[in-house]
């Protein structure tokens, strides 16, 4: 008997086939929104499939998404797909063969994103993604054309990390540190594209805006705070040298990983510029009023995009409006000082 699990990895081989197929003829027969989308009858239902749904983010993500579906009638399922690619595969065809009008997918890999694309088509069912971004044609939407993206509602990748960046050059400038004895660490997952462009963004807002030179060192983790503390632990390893640290990563699990991992290893806080990005895990450390080298965070409101991409689920099939390609909620740079005033609540 074959395995479930044996199973879905053979439907995720058909899916690389299908994409080295499209690539190679240079044509994608799969359109990002296709336009034959089944108009809804009667009660709406969508399917929220989220990655790493325990992660805070998430959960506030998935939070927006019920409110907004109770608000405007919709019948919402949400389900955690942890990291398992496989399961994003089956879940897909899963909310297919009950019916849903439309998908929300937060892909684990986006290596899946043809098959996830294909069967959306296949089934005429709408299909958006939030936060990360998949192709139709190909396992890396970094080498995707714009016109074969699927949709996605989020944040501006680049935006976020130019006011990460801009703000870790502030930060530096006013500790009087040398650029000879400090050094950057950028923490991120490297094969999601949405986490590579908020680095890239950091490192150039940080060049333009910090008044010196300071080397960087990029750590590669799969975005947990355990993973990035493992990883940022190894790297500084016998790096004596170093008095000064900066720290930024894809979000606030990398940044204060790599934080815990400092100060583990006998870095003061004090010698520690952390600026996080999501800011539910920072807020933690200023909540409890106590000394912390994370400086800043950029708060990024799950809830708002949530209910963003519900909203605009339900407008496509509702009212058949086409998704944009892309549509962003908005962010705030927020401190020990002010973040209480800003809306977000530590839990």
């Amino acid at each position: 008997m074959i395995s479930a699990r044996t199973r879905a990895a053979s439907v995720v081989g058909v899916a690389a086939m299908l994409a080295l197929a499209a690539c190679s003829s240079g044509k994608s027969d799969v359109g990002a929104d296709a336009g034959q989308v089944k108009k809804a009858t009667g009660k709406i239902s969508i399917a929220y499939l989220q990655k790493q749904g325990d992660q805070q983010y998430f959960v506030d993500e998935a939070d927006g998404a019920k409110a907004k579906a109770a608000q405007l009638g919709i019948d919402l399922k949400v389900v955690n797909l942890g990291n398992d690619a496989n399961k994003a595969v089956s879940e897909v065809n899963s909310a297919i063969a009950q019916k849903a009008n439309g998908l929300i997918v937060v892909p684990p890999d986006p290596a899946v994103g043809p098959q996830i694309a294909q069967a959306a088509k296949d089934a005429k069912i709408a299909l958006l993604t939030s936060d990360d971004q998949i192709c139709t044609n190909g396992p890396d939407p970094a080498k995707c054309s714009k016109g074969d993206l699927v949709p996605r509602v989020g944040f501006s990748g680049g935006q976020m990390g130019t006011e990460v960046g801009k703000r870790a050059a502030k930060e530096f400038k006013k500790s009087g540190w040398k650029a000879e004895d400090t050094r950057i660490i950028s923490a991120w997952k490297q094969d999601v594209p949405v986490c590579t462009d908020r680095v890239k963004a950091a490192k150039q807002a940080f060049a333009a805006d910090a008044g010196a030179s300071v080397k960087s060192i990029d750590v590669a983790t799969d975005n947990t705070a355990t993973g990035a503390q493992d990883k940022v632990a190894a790297t500084v390893t016998g790096k004596r040298d170093v008095k000064h640290w900066i720290l930024w990563g894809c979000n606030d699990e990398n940044v204060q990983g790599g934080l815990t991992a400092l100060v583990n290893s006998g870095v003061s806080h004090k010698n520690v510029i952390s600026v996080g990005l999501g800011a539910y895990l920072a807020c933690k450390d200023w909540s409890a009023d106590k000394s912390s080298g994370m400086r800043a965070a950029l708060f990024i409101n799950g809830r708002d995009v949530g209910a963003l991409s519900v909203q605009k689920m339900y407008d496509r099939l509702k009212n058949g409006t086409q998704f944009p390609a892309e549509a962003f909620a908005p962010t705030k740079m927020v401190d020990a000082s002010d973040w209480r005033n800003a809306g977000l609540k530590c839990s």
